[in-house]
């Protein structure tokens, strides 16, 4: 007789709550994001889309469908699309992280080097994501 454990219906019942709990902490942390500045909420929102598609089709209906966080996915999802303001508190906390790195941590420099190159890497991909959809009828200044 197989033990209860290592059934694979308690397995898939297992990996959809550890997916809906993750799910909920990501959307906790986004939430959060929404009252404290440089804590991002758009991209902890789309954490918590990606962990309930793996878990709850009503969970991430609702997020997709939030007339709050909604937009924000669904313009990332379909466009490639980071506003200006996340774009901006993003890179001010690297920055802010960077110095705080370089001048008040004792972590050794080999590691402060990977990490202001790992943040400025970020920073530069981030900068040049769109900021706004193009309609169909903008040319974008191309003749």
């Amino acid at each position: 007789m197989a033990k209860p454990d290592s059934h694979p219906l308690w397995q898939h019942h297992a990996k959809r709550y550890f997916f809906i709990a993750l799910g909920c902490l990501f959307f906790s942390i986004g939430f959060i994001g929404v009252f404290v500045p440089l804590l991002p909420t758009t991209v902890f929102m789309l954490l918590a889309l990606w962990a309930f598609a793996r878990s709850s089709e009503r969970l991430h209906n609702y997020l997709w469908q939030h007339p709050r966080f909604g937009p924000a996915i669904r313009n990332w999802h379909q466009h490639g699309i980071i506003p200006r303001r996340a774009k901006v508190g993003a890179v001010t906390v690297m920055m802010l992280s960077s110095v705080f790195l370089i001048f008040f941590s004792a972590v050794p420099g080999w590691a402060v080097f990977l990490a202001v190159l790992l943040m400025v890497v970020v920073a530069i991909w981030l900068v040049s994501r769109p900021e706004r959809s193009v309609s169909p009828g903008q040319n974008n200044g191309a003749e």
